[in-house]
């Protein structure tokens, strides 16, 4: 009875991490996904807003929702009740060092 528990455990603890395997690949894939549509959704707004509006390049947009991107970050960590205190350079050309430092990151 004592072996029989014990393989039965076994097999429990083994489903377990089965499931928790597949339960991981699951959100692997469904963060894939969300980060392949905003990449899509990203590259239709950069070519149709430097198609509409005269004069500006795709690098132009870029750097615009770069600087989008950063105000929304501080927006987020300002309104959560849970933040203790973030440095966050802010000058007129942090903006710009933050887009260099984020750009050079990713190539």
């Amino acid at each position: 009875a004592a072996n029989e528990k014990a393989e039965a455990e076994k097999v429990l603890h083994i489903k377990r991490a089965e499931g928790d395997a597949e339960s991981k690949y699951l959100a692997g894939l469904g963060i894939a996904r969300q980060r392949q549509a905003i990449v899509d959704g990203l590259r239709d707004s950069v070519l149709a807003f430097a198609e509409n509006v005269p004069g500006t390049s795709s690098k132009d947009v870029m750097d615009m929702v770069l600087v989008t991107q950063y105000f929304d970050t501080l927006k987020e960590i300002g309104a959560s009740s849970k933040s203790n205190s973030v440095f966050v350079p802010h000058g007129p050309g942090a903006v710009k060092d933050i887009a260099s430092q984020v750009r050079d990151g990713l190539l």
